[in-house]
């Protein structure tokens, strides 16, 4: 009869003694490159955003219309998506760095409840705006299909991109800076 011990035992010297091939470390590695950056898919969008207000976090109202004259990034997320947690720093970094070029973003969330964002966004140190996701300004937006999504609207509240799965600071700059260049 085989013990647990000598089943992992085992198992260890048959993964010690283990060569792969080249097509295994390859489809490893592309295994691990999408696990930390996942495919997105960027549409070119052109409609113009309905004016949408929402109350933030915090308490405050907002609505799109305020926003006027900056480039927004609206991201539509969940602290259960993993994807939405891995993007959260990167967005908030290039937040930091564009904010006072006329950058903002604001991010809704799909979660049940308005507590369980703000501790999040207090744990972690997010200092962008967040709101509840409501289903009317949902509709402004568009079709949200997968988490996460993103928008980014001109400063004349025209929706130019639609980003459905995970940003990341270079795809954020591909995308705002030359908005930003647009006066």
């Amino acid at each position: 009869m085989m013990t647990q011990d000598t089943f992992i035992r085992g198992i260890w010297q048959r993964a010690r003694n283990w060569r792969p091939d080249i097509w295994t470390v390859l489809l490893l590695a592309a295994i691990v490159y999408v696990w930390f950056r996942p495919p997105a898919w960027v549409s070119d969008e052109n409609r113009v955003v309905p004016d949408r207000a929402f109350t933030l976090i915090n308490g405050q109202s907002l609505n799109l219309a305020q926003l006027r004259g900056k480039v927004v990034l609206v991201n539509i997320w969940a602290t259960w998506c993993p994807y939405c947690r891995h993007e959260m720093p990167a967005m908030e970094a290039f937040y930091r760095d564009y904010r006072n070029k006329g950058f903002e973003i604001v991010a809704l969330s799909q979660d049940d409840g308005a507590e369980v964002v703000a501790r999040f966004m207090s744990e972690k140190g997010y200092t962008f705006p967040s709101a509840m996701a409501d289903p009317v300004v949902m509709t402004g937006l568009g079709e949200v299909s997968r988490l996460p999504t993103s928008f980014v609207i001109d400063r004349d509240g025209v929706i130019r991109h639609k980003i459905s799965g995970q940003v990341h600071y270079a795809r954020l700059q591909d995308l705002v800076e030359p908005l930003l260049k647009l006066q």
